[in-house]
């Protein structure tokens, strides 16, 4: 699973072309994968939501880590964990000034 995260910033609005070029880039890189069927699925998570703590307190908005947020998620095929990183490694998410976590799914 990847697991991409970027910094809020509120004060940052991108322009329409901007918006307009993220979109392509995002739509070769998540179409490349498809075609290398190595695609199961992604999402691109709200920026709404609440926190449910241990003592089931709620808590409205994100949770954040180092003023990063979890944007979405993609599951891939891969052979192992090295496999995974390489097809990371194009994501538009970098260019953004992201991150990608790459992570195993382990069944339950």
């Amino acid at each position: 699973m990847l697991l991409f995260k970027y910094e809020l910033n509120a004060s940052y609005q991108p322009t329409e072309a901007e918006m307009t070029e993220q979109h392509q880039q995002w739509g070769a890189f998540i179409g490349n994968l498809a075609m290398q069927e190595k695609l199961v699925s992604t999402y691109q998570l709200g920026l709404a939501g609440n926190q449910i703590l241990a003592n089931k307190t709620v808590v409205d908005g994100l949770q954040t880590s180092e003023k990063q947020v979890i944007g979405g998620n993609m599951v891939l095929v891969a052979s192992n964990l090295a496999e995974a990183t390489r097809l990371a490694m194009d994501c538009p998410i970098l260019a953004m000034g992201g991150t990608v976590e790459v992570r195993e799914i382990v069944p339950m």
